[in-house]
């Protein structure tokens, strides 16, 4: 006993893989009374709703029907058309740029600038000075200076040729006269030599005959020396005179070429012919539309600038053919531009084309017929070319009962409403008046101040 007691313990079995414990899985959670008291108050008051309807539909007949209501007013009602064009000017002048006069070839030019110039460059035309677009100019006010400079030096070419050729033909006239002298010389000479053949030739019966037959050749040459340069004569004094007036000819021509040089230096500066607002015109630069200013080059003849009376503003519009039978001339319309929505500004009808206008980009049943408003009033800001608006009006009525279309019912050729009263609605028949296209006249048939569906109630 004491020996086992006294041995050493004894050692400890392998460890073996613990087994795992088993946990319960949790116990649902109690439904708290929040969780069914929310649907049953949904519930309650859907059910109530729908009990009151019940007993509301009950006693009016039938359900509850929202109708949208407009009140009976008293107001100025007009029907009008509406009609779209553009601004233009009735009285207006348009400049064109100057034509420059002459030869284009420099012929009898004289000078350096004549020799070197090829011709072209003297009928360019570069604006150096432009009135603003816009300001307001008087008549005879300077508006434009084309670039005098090409002008100038071929002013001063042709005053250098015409005093060149006055001084050629006196010359010319110095030279003939000096020639003519030397060939009245030479038949004088010619004559005397004919006379000394005469004379040799009567010595021919003393002389040999070889030396008779050359006196004889001598007298004959001479005496068709002589005759030929009398008939010259005459031949040498029309060729001088032909030579006097081609070289008058050419003064007269330089002299025309002058008067068109001076002419075109005082085309150069452009003035106003009337009273009114400098508009300018439109130019192609650098492959795009921009108005005309200092530094352009034109051509000649091309409009760049017109002065408009402000005064005879008009606007020129088109209308459809079926709005166009209801258009009287006199009529008042109200204009409306596109730049300036703000600004309205009166007019009157005062012109409807005769014939329609047709285009390709609509049908050919349907045509337009031009019409003009003159505007009665002026503005700064009212220049030509603005697209604008113009609303005519067709009828007016003031002071009287105002409904919107929507309130107002046609059947059997009738019209009428629904005027709300205590019992609900009342159909009445009314007459109408004037109508556009959003309003119509009441003449008869209700009050101001009557509550009015705008649409048939069930």
């Amino acid at each position: 006993m004491s020996s086992l007691s006294n041995s050493a313990p004894l050692p400890a079995p392998p460890s073996a893989t613990p087994t795992p414990s088993i946990v319960p899985p949790p116990e649902p959670a109690k439904r708290g009374p929040a969780r069914w008291l929310i649907p049953l108050v949904l519930i309650l008051i859907l059910g109530g709703v729908a009990y009151w309807k019940t007993r509301l539909a009950a006693k009016t007949g039938g359900p509850i029907v929202t109708v949208p209501t407009v009140t009976v007013v008293v107001a100025d009602i007009q029907r009008s058309v509406r009609v779209t064009g553009t601004v233009a000017a009735r009285n207006f002048a348009s400049l064109l740029a100057p034509r420059v006069l002459g030869s284009r070839s420099n012929v009898n030019r004289g000078g350096m600038a004549g020799a070197l110039a090829g011709g072209g460059s003297d009928f360019n035309l570069v604006l150096l000075h432009l009135i603003k677009a816009g300001a307001r100019v008087k008549k005879d006010d300077v508006v434009a200076e084309f670039d005098p400079t090409n002008q100038l030096l071929r002013l001063d070419d042709y005053k250098d040729a015409v005093i060149q050729t006055n001084n050629s033909i006196r010359k010319l006239i110095a030279n003939l006269a000096a020639n003519k002298e030397a060939h009245d010389q030479t038949v004088r000479s010619s004559k005397a030599s004919w006379d000394q053949a005469a004379l040799d030739l009567k010595k021919a019966p003393v002389q040999a005959a070889i030396d008779a037959e050359n006196a004889k050749l001598t007298a004959e040459q001479t005496e068709a020396t002589y005759k030929q340069l009398v008939f010259e004569d005459a031949l040498v004094i029309e060729s001088q005179a032909a030579t006097i007036r081609v070289s008058e000819l050419t003064k007269d021509q330089m002299a025309i070429e002058l008067q068109r040089a001076e002419g075109n230096v005082k085309r150069m500066e452009m003035h106003s012919p009337m009273d009114g607002i400098a508009v300018m015109a439109s130019i192609i630069r650098n492959g795009e539309w921009g108005q005309v200013r200092e530094g352009d080059q034109v051509n000649a003849g091309q409009p760049f600038l017109t002065v408009v009376d402000p005064s005879s503003m008009v606007l020129d519009a088109t209308v459809n053919q079926v709005d166009a039978e209801n258009l009287r001339l006199g009529m008042k319309a109200s204009i409306h531009l596109d730049a300036y929505p703000d600004l309205e500004l009166p007019a009157v009808l005062e012109g409807i084309g005769a014939m329609s206008k047709t285009s390709t980009l609509r049908a050919g049943y349907v045509s337009l017929i031009p019409v003009r408003f003159k505007i009665e009033k002026s503005d700064a800001r009212l220049i030509p070319d603005l697209t604008g608006s113009a609303d005519v009006v067709l009828g007016a009525e003031s002071d009287t009962l105002v409904l919107p279309r929507a309130a107002v019912f046609e059947e059997n050729g009738g019209s009428f409403v629904y005027v709300q009263t205590a019992e609900g609605w009342s159909k009445k028949q009314v007459e109408p008046g004037l109508r556009n296209f959003t309003q119509v006249a009441i003449r008869s048939g209700v009050q101001k101040g009557d509550m009015v569906a705008l649409q048939r109630p069930l």
